[in-house]
């Protein structure tokens, strides 16, 4: 099926309204009896709660009944409702038709049963008025979504999936929630590349955002089945299955022009921070004291903290390990100006070596201190303990200086 075979006339026939900021579609088949509530309780949500122009676009493609009749009836009757009609079924048909046509700078799409909640049509679309985001989609499948579905849709959601993430690694959590919306600018760049008109035409357009590296905005939503539905779970599977092994295929084989999109409609990386003024060994030191000086109280609280359970040694090397991490973190961004998680689990290595050397520092302090005394005052061993560290803090500054002053980055 080639996209030329949209009936143009009928989308060239519908009336334009350049002011609206958002076009909500609501892609219709045969919906006669649902399509009035529904539009009219979209109509007033947006009307109450949405602070800009909106429009929204019923599109009927193939119905039967009595659906389109409705459709231009709620037209004439709701300001911002327009109709686009088509001759041909599929619900990414009908996407492509009615964003394509639209001269709003957000696009979206729900289902005509409206079983996503409308309080979170604003927070879907706010990140892509704002260009925060380029995509956003409404997931049933975060922690904080509220649900009400039965167990066999609930494990079919799932199981798609855990499968896109096994077969095409995917990052957006669900693909086939009817609540989405995208930026028209990216909506033009990544249309002309969907081939499906069907159900897997989310899927799709979503794993291409993905793979162009656009931001997909996700946000949890409170959702309560129909009932009434009468999607072909068997024969949307299928088609879904068709569509995984059609999209793979031509991602393996470079099929999809992957690198014009990214330099087309994806963010550009990150520039690193620029390079730093080293700083000079006064304010080098200066840094290193206070660092010092917070890091000797920490581990004298938490050496008197455990001292009583675990005994002197036990807890001065528990104590010491802790504030040793801590120390070097801080004086590694601090001190040596050094950022980034470059080389940071080798500086790491490198700070526990330099407590090594402090702990038998102050483990030999305390071994001689409990030689000469069988049960010392609390505070004489404090402040043996406080002469050790200051040992250990000059071993240590220069140990660290070695290995992240000359090794910055």
């Amino acid at each position: 099926m080639t996209f030329t075979e949209q009936p143009r006339a009928a989308v060239q026939a519908r009336p334009a309204t350049p002011t609206a900021v958002l076009d909500v579609v609501v892609p219709v088949h045969n919906e006669e009896t649902d399509l009035g509530p529904c539009v009219r309780r979209l109509h007033a949500h947006l009307t109450a709660h949405f602070p800009y122009p909106f429009r929204i676009t019923i599109a009927d493609n193939a119905s039967v009944d009595g659906t389109l009749a409705v459709a231009e009836a709620l037209a004439g009757q709701l300001p911002g409702v327009g109709v686009l009609h088509l001759d041909a079924k599929g619900r990414g048909r009908a996407l492509r038709a009615a964003w394509s046509a639209s001269t709003a700078p957000v696009l979206a799409y729900m289902d005509v049963d409206l079983s996503t909640d409308l309080a979170a049509l604003l927070p879907l679309v706010a990140p892509l008025i704002s260009g925060h985001s380029d995509l956003a989609i409404g997931t049933r499948l975060a922690r904080t979504s509220r649900v009400v579905r039965g167990a066999k849709r609930e494990v079919i959601s799932r199981g798609y999936n855990l499968l896109l993430r096994g077969t095409l690694a995917v990052r957006f959590s669900d693909a086939q929630c009817g609540f989405k919306a995208i930026r028209a600018d990216v909506a033009a760049g990544l249309l002309p590349l969907v081939q499906d008109t069907g159900w897997f035409f989310d899927t799709e357009l979503l794993v291409l955002a993905q793979r162009a590296g656009l931001r997909i905005h996700e946000v949890p939503v409170d959702w309560v089945d129909d009932p009434d539905s009468r999607v072909d779970i068997v024969a949307t599977a299928l088609a879904d299955l068709r569509g995984i092994w059609r999209l793979g295929r031509a991602l393996l084989t470079g099929a999809l022009p992957l690198a014009e999109l990214r330099a087309q409609l994806g963010r550009a990386p990150l520039q690193p921070p620029p390079a730093q003024v080293p700083v000079g060994l006064p304010r080098q030191l200066a840094r290193f004291a206070a660092v010092g000086v917070a890091s000797t109280l920490a581990y004298l609280l938490l050496f008197l903290l455990v001292r009583g359970p675990l005994g002197a040694q036990p807890a001065n090397l528990l104590a010491l390990l802790v504030t040793a991490v801590a120390n070097t973190a801080a004086n590694r961004r601090l001190t040596f100006g050094v950022t980034g998680r470059r080389h940071a689990a080798r500086h790491h290595l490198q700070g526990l070596l330099a407590f090594a050397l402090g702990l038998a520092l102050t483990s030999g302090a305390l071994a001689v201190l409990h030689a000469a005394s069988v049960a010392p005052p609390r505070a004489v061993e404090l402040t043996v303990l406080v002469a050790a560290n200051l040992a250990a803090t000059v071993l240590r500054f220069t140990l660290l200086r070695l290995a992240l002053h000359h090794r910055r980055g």
